[in-house]
């Protein structure tokens, strides 16, 4: 079998991991014989990991280079691996843990910390989890793209934003165009997302509830996240247009994505921008 710097570095990384246990850590009685190695034996993980000798010995030698979600998980289990030692497990195979049913940092992201983020920008901006709910955004991206603290909270993510909220469809100018281009986005991303309960139902509903959704889903179209422009055209009749920028994994958190819409230079959208968040401030 090929060797590549993957697989050599994981199977380092797992012998490394291997002999800083001793038998008695992981409850088992050491086998027979004199010990000529710290730690345990590669047969004591392969009988913890339920894996055979041979092949658990191929992972550690780099000659297996595609070990599946299931093996890297029960070798974390066998090797008492914390959260961040079975994150750089997964990472150095290039295994999604969600695909072996693992779950990795589960504790709630603070809230508290997101809002600060948003509120440093006078752009519009907003953080989204992985069931595309709006967690925390700032004034400006209620003044432009949507008013988020109005919605009820069932209704404030934006799958159902896109589809069901009529005053976001009248202000984004080419609706259709970017409906379609989200569309893509889920198609492409789907099976990503399909052991999410949450953005599992909201898909379900698109599906059951929205002619439109089902027309471009039916294209079969793939796209990726990428650099988009936005127009958006308000109340008063003004036009603003952005450009759309994301970062994902905020926070350390894979399911986060933060969205900023930066104003497009020359449109006088800067200018204009600054002038409503003047007014409202007024307002207020």
């Amino acid at each position: 079998m090929k060797t590549n710097h993957s697989s050599s570095a994981l199977g380092e990384f797992i012998k490394s991991r291997r002999e800083r246990l001793h038998p008695s850590m992981v409850g088992i009685k050491p086998l027979p014989g004199r010990r000529r190695t710290p730690g345990l034996r590669r047969e004591e993980v392969s009988y913890l990991a339920n894996l055979s000798m041979t092949y658990y010995t191929w992972l550690e030698q780099g000659r297996e280079v595609n070990p599946s979600p299931e093996v890297l998980l029960n070798i974390s289990n066998a090797l008492r691996l914390d959260e961040d030692e079975k994150k750089h497990l997964f990472d150095l195979a290039n295994v999604d843990p969600a695909s072996a049913g693992a779950v990795l940092n589960s504790e709630k992201s603070d809230s508290e910390f997101l809002q600060k983020i948003v509120d440093q920008l006078h752009y519009p901006s907003f953080v989204t989890d992985e069931g595309t709910d709006v967690i925390a955004w700032n004034r400006a991206a209620e003044l432009i793209i949507a008013d988020f603290g109005s919605l009820p909270l069932c209704e404030r993510n934006m799958m159902n934003i896109m589809f069901f909220n009529s005053d976001y469809r009248q202000r984004l100018v080419d609706w259709e165009g970017y409906a379609r281009y989200m569309t893509a986005m889920v198609r492409a991303n789907i099976d990503r997302y399909k052991d999410n309960p949450l953005y599992m139902e909201r898909f379900e509903r698109l599906r059951l509830e929205s002619e439109e959704f089902v027309h471009f889903w039916d294209l079969y179209e793939i796209k990726q996240k990428r650099v988009a422009t936005a127009l958006f055209r308000l109340p008063d009749s003004q036009e603003m247009e952005f450009v759309i920028h994301s970062a994902s994994v905020v926070d350390n958190d894979p399911g986060l994505h933060w969205c900023f819409y930066v104003p497009v230079p020359g449109s006088g959208t800067d200018e204009s921008l600054l002038r409503l968040l003047e007014q409202d401030n007024k307002r207020h």
